[in-house]
């Protein structure tokens, strides 16, 4: 046997999303269900991807539609339509046939149901396939109930599949099983579809016939065994869970090998599309989501969930949730902090304990401290923003921006009035509305001149233990 080419990619891919999926008891097809932020089908065309298939088609059937709207993310995939759901066999004939019979070489068939396929197994599934007419995708399970038995002859090579319907008591007690990923010659898997019957329980084409067929023409066939995990299929939500959890730990072992320091794994989510560079720490209670990237030296957590949030180098983020947000580097913020969409802190910002933004930038060096509302705004570098200011942002029809400039100081409990522009270098009062523009260097002060009326507490509220404590007070006064 000549040694196996390792350089060698696949010509085709196909990848079959047709079935119901009726044990998920859902409206949505079974390979849209998500795992880590991708729909588990996502995860299976990444996978081809990565190992340079040229020719990818993915057989849709039920919930059509809805997975054909998915795909046209993936440009570069052709969709073939299984109209009546025939047998895996059928699906993969439909597959070919959207592609031009011109094609040979390696062809992957893959379930769009078993999201866990890692681009190890299909390298050396190819690899393996260069010196037979087909290799299978095993493993050897403990309890093998509802999967097709791989039948060996008496020199090891393969024989044939069996399905678990179709399989005899002995063939029952075999462990290894078809985890429904092969790699073919293009050609022979055309010529071998040709000749397969329905002659089983179902009724129906089934795509493991082929390896019979082959064998039949004197061809060799063989597996690759991989971990009982990467041939996990999707059946029903349980096993949904399961493989989520499979992912979410070699997500969390790829990042901290890569570097990063993870306080508490158990407690620590990461998405699929996630970006994190080397000496990022996250503590304990964090949820990355969506296209998150994250800086060295930055440090999130405990207590966060950011969901498409950039974090630059060095900033310290905590018990925030940031949604759409860029937060620069060595900026701050939290504690119990909401960063809304189109949020941008600068270098050095600070956006503190209760307080929220929405569509606002935050120069270099500004500061909204805490218990403050920011939205559509822009701030200025060096600026301070008082504690219980309201950005009013909206008219009850429609938003308005606030300016504020460099270097301003906003009063505490300031209700800035959009559209507004507060100049570099202004105050504001504390207490103030500021419904006009300040000037630069001025003082806006937007509120009426306190008075005190006398004894309103002894007429409007006698004998209350307000007017009580006056009365002692006066008396204590006079004595």
């Amino acid at each position: 046997m000549s040694k196996p080419d390792r350089t060698r990619t696949a010509e085709v891919a196909i990848i079959l999303a047709a079935g119901q999926g009726t044990r998920m008891h859902s409206k949505m097809p079974k390979v849209l269900h998500p795992i880590l932020g991708r729909p588990m089908v996502d995860h299976v065309l990444a996978a081809v991807s990565r190992v340079g298939a040229k020719h990818t088609v993915v057989v849709v059937g039920h919930g059509r539609d809805e997975v054909i709207s998915h795909l046209q993310n993936w440009p570069d995939v052709t969709i073939a339509v299984q109209e009546t759901q025939d047998g895996t066999g059928h699906a993969v004939a439909v597959a070919l046939a959207a592609l031009p019979d011109s094609i040979s070489g390696p062809a992957l068939v893959l379930s769009g149901d078993a999201p866990l396929i890692t681009e190890a197994d299909l390298e050396k599934l190819i690899a393996t396939a260069t010196d037979y007419s087909a290799a299978i995708l095993t493993a050897e399970l403990a309890d093998a109930d509802g999967y097709g038995r791989i039948v060996h002859d008496s020199d090891g090579t393969v024989l044939k599949i069996v399905e678990h319907r179709d399989a005899n008591e002995s063939e029952l007690n075999i462990k290894e099983v078809n985890s429904g990923t092969y790699c073919f010659e293009v050609s022979e898997l055309r010529a071998a579809l040709g000749e397969v019957k329905r002659d089983n329980a179902q009724g129906e084409i089934y795509l493991t016939d082929v390896i019979s067929i082959l064998r039949n023409q004197g061809k060799q066939v063989t597996t690759v065994v991989t971990a009982d995990e990467n041939i996990l299929g999707i059946n029903d939500r349980v096993q949904l869970a399961q493989a989520t959890g499979i992912l979410r730990s070699r997500i969390l072992n790829h990042w901290m090998r890569s570097g990063v320091t993870i306080e508490d794994p158990a407690t620590t989510w990461i998405e699929s599309a996630v970006e994190l560079e080397s000496d990022v720490t996250l503590l304990s209670n964090v949820r990355l989501t969506g296209n998150c990237r994250i800086a060295s030296g930055a440090i999130v957590g405990p207590d966060c969930t950011l969901e498409d949030t950039e974090v630059l180098a060095g900033a310290r983020v905590l018990k925030t949730t940031a949604i759409g947000a860029v937060i620069g580097a060595h900026a701050s913020v939290g504690p119990y902090t909401y960063l809304r969409p189109g949020t941008v802190l600068g270098t050095s910002a600070k956006a503190g304990g209760f307080v929220e933004m929405k569509n606002a930038r935050l120069g270099a060096g500004a500061k909204v401290p805490h218990l403050s509302y920011v939205g559509d705004a822009q701030i200025g570098e060096g600026s301070n923003i008082g504690a219980a200011t309201i950005f009013v942002n909206f008219d009850g029809e429609a938003k308005h921006e606030t300016i504020v400039g460099k270097h301003v100081r906003i009063g505490s409990d300031t209700m800035l009035v959009a559209p507004v522009t507060v100049g570099d270098g202004a105050y504001t009062a504390a207490g103030s509305v500021i419904t006009e523009d300040v000037p630069p260097g001025a003082m806006g002060v937007g509120r009426a001149r306190q008075r005190n009326i006398l004894d309103w507490v002894l007429r409007r509220r006698p004998g209350s233990d307000s007017a009580n404590a006056a009365v002692a007070d006066s008396d204590s006064k006079d004595s």
